[in-house]
């Protein structure tokens, strides 16, 4: 936990500055490197600035696409469920790292086109915000747990409705 006490109506930066060195690596890794502290949308630009890395991997091949998966889930279970402790908020609007994870997992399970990480992106954002059955009820689950979860459930029901769109625009164009 936090090296000194604090109120429950410190601010982020606030929080930042009175962390432990741990804890700032969580904050800094559960806001993608400050992407979830865009005061609008954070989500969706959380999401947009996984891209790059995105796009790193898919120069690298499966094996490390899905050991950057891997990876990418445990940080974000770690930082989240940090970073929701030192918030004292449950799933903080500035984490935006479950996002990332959950993108990453959609991407890797499609083809490498732009159309189809135009489309997993818009889908993953979908699912992500109307969490349908049973992505809100993951949500419930406790710590980082729960937050990343939904966000890898989301991930796969954007995978199953981009491959259903590409199929479909397969069988259009013949």
């Amino acid at each position: 936990m936090m090296s000194k006490t604090r109120s429950d109506s410190l601010s982020f930066s606030e929080t930042f500055r009175e962390s432990a060195f741990s804890e700032r690596i969580a904050l800094v890794l559960a806001t993608w490197f400050g992407f979830g502290l865009v005061p609008f949308a954070s989500g969706t630009f959380g999401t947009l600035a996984a891209v790059p890395l995105i796009l790193v991997l898919e120069r690298l091949g499966i094996r490390s696409n899905v050991m950057m998966l891997v990876v990418a889930v445990l940080i974000a279970v770690w930082s989240s469920g940090q970073t929701q402790a030192l918030l004292k908020k449950k799933d903080p609007s500035e984490v935006v790292v479950d996002e990332v994870a959950g993108f990453l997992l959609t991407v890797a399970l499609l083809p490498y086109t732009w159309l189809s990480l135009c489309l997993g992106f818009f889908l993953f954002r979908f699912f992500d915000v109307l969490k349908p059955f049973p992505i809100k009820h993951l949500e419930k689950l406790k710590g980082g747990f729960g937050i990343v979860m939904d966000d890898l459930l989301a991930g796969l029901y954007a995978v199953g409705g981009t491959w259903i769109i590409l199929f479909v625009i397969e069988k259009w164009r013949n």
